[in-house]
C-alpha cells in the first residue's frame, strides 16, 4: 500500500527577532513538509511571506494556516498561543514556554498539537550521554553555563525585566539538558540570585539541586567575558561524561566521542511536525519548574547596576 503524502504544514513563524532570524526560519526553509505561510512581528518583517502587526491582525486575515511557532519574549506568550489554539492552530512555544507555569498549564487540554520545546536537548551530544549514563551510578554534576550578554542579547531589556528570566534565560538550556539525560528527577536545596541594583531579573546565579542523593552544582552567569562556556560534567563509577558547547560535544574519560551532524532548531520542528502528525502534544514543565523553585527558594543578593 502507498502511503498518502501529507501536503506541508502552513505555518506561521510569530516574533522575528534574533533567533527567529538565526534558527527558526532556516531551520523551516530547510524542512520539506513545513512551509512558511506567514510572519508576526511589531518591529520587522520576513520577504516573501504575508506580515502581520500581531496575533489578532492574522486571526483576522482569514489565511489558512495549520501551525504557528511562537519566538517571542516570554511575557504575553500565552495570550498569542491561546488565540491560535482556538483558531484551530497546532503550537510551538520557543523555551521557556511561558512566563509562568500557571499559564502554560492553562492552554491544556485541547485538542490541538501543543509543544513545549527544548532546543538545547537536539544538540548533538544529549541523546547519547543520556544513553551512557543510564544504569551508572551517578556521583556528582557540576554546570556551568556562562556567556556574554551584551554579544547574546544586544539591547534585549526584556531579558533583564521582570519576567524575563534575566540568566535563566541561557541557563534554563543548561536545566533542560540535565533533566534529560539524568536518570531521575532534580530539585532546587538552595540558590543565591544576584540582581543588579536598576533590574528586575538576575544577571548571575548559583543553585544546589539534588538528583536523589547526588549533589549537582549549577553556576550561571551573564558576564562572561572572553570564552563562553556551556559544559556540564557528571562523575560516574564508570568514569566522567562531559557536554561542552551546549552539547555540541561530548566526551567520556577526555576522550571525544563521534557524534551525528545535526542542528538543534531542525529536530525540534522535525520532533513538531511529528506530533502534528501523530495527534499528540510533548508538554514538559520540569526545567521551568527548577527556575520557579529557584526563584521561590533563592536568596536575592543585589549587585552593581547594569547598562548594556
Amino acid at each position: 500500500m502507498t502511503t498518502p503524502i501529507r501536503p506541508p504544514i502552513r505555518l506561521a513563524l510569530i516574533g522575528i527577532g534574533k533567533i527567529a532570524r538565526d534558527q527558526h526560519l532556516p531551520a523551516i526553509a530547510a524542512n520539506p513538509g513545513l512551509t512558511l505561510a506567514a510572519a508576526v512581528s511589531r518591529n520587522a518583517a520576513v520577504d516573501g511571506v504575508p506580515n502581520f502587526h500581531d496575533i489578532d491582525a492574522l486571526v483576522a486575515s482569514g489565511l489558512e494556516l495549520d501551525a504557528v511557532s511562537i519566538a517571542t519574549p516570554p511575557l504575553g506568550r500565552h495570550a498569542i498561543a491561546a488565540a491560535a489554539l482556538a483558531r484551530g492552530w497546532h503550537v510551538m512555544l520557543e523555551k521557556p514556554p511561558g512566563a509562568t507555569l500557571g499559564e502554560v498549564r492553562a492552554l491544556l487540554p485541547g485538542d490541538r498539537t501543543l509543544f513545549t520545546s527544548w532546543h538545547s536537548r537536539h544538540a548533538a551530544g544529549v541523546a547519547p550521554a543520556r544513553a551512557w549514563l543510564a544504569g551508572r551510578r551517578i556521583v556528582s554534576v557540576r554546570i556551568d553555563w556562562r556567556e556574554d550578554i551584551r554579544h547574546w542579547h544586544p539591547g534585549q531589556h526584556w531579558i533583564l525585566a521582570a519576567g524575563g528570566l534575566g540568566v535563566f534565560d541561557p541557563g534554563i538550556n543548561a536545566l533542560s539538558i540535565a533533566t534529560a539525560i539524568l536518570p531521575g528527577r532534580l530539585h532546587v536545596e538552595q540558590a543565591r540570585l544576584d540582581f543588579p541594583a536598576n533590574r528586575g531579573a538576575p544577571i548571575a546565579a548559583s543553585l544546589a539541586l539534588k538528583h536523589g542523593e547526588t549533589p549537582v552544582a549549577v553556576e550561571l552567569d551573564f558576564l562572561q567575558t572572553g570564552p563562553q562556556s556551556w559544559d556540564i560534567t557528571v562523575e560516574t563509577d564508570a568514569g566522567r561524561l562531559a557536554l561542552h558547547d551546549g552539547g555540541a560535544r561530548l566526551t567520556i574519560d577526555g576522550a571525544v566521542q563521534s557524534l551525528p551532524d545535526s542542528g538543534e532548531y531542525p529536530g525540534l520542528y522535525q520532533h513538531f511536525a511529528d506530533l502534528i502528525a501523530a495527534g499528540r502534544s510533548d508538554v514538559d514543565l520540569t526545567p521551568l519548574e527548577l527556575v520557579a523553585d529557584a526563584f521561590l527558594i533563592g536568596e536575592r543578593r543585589e549587585v552593581a547596576a547594569f547598562e548594556f
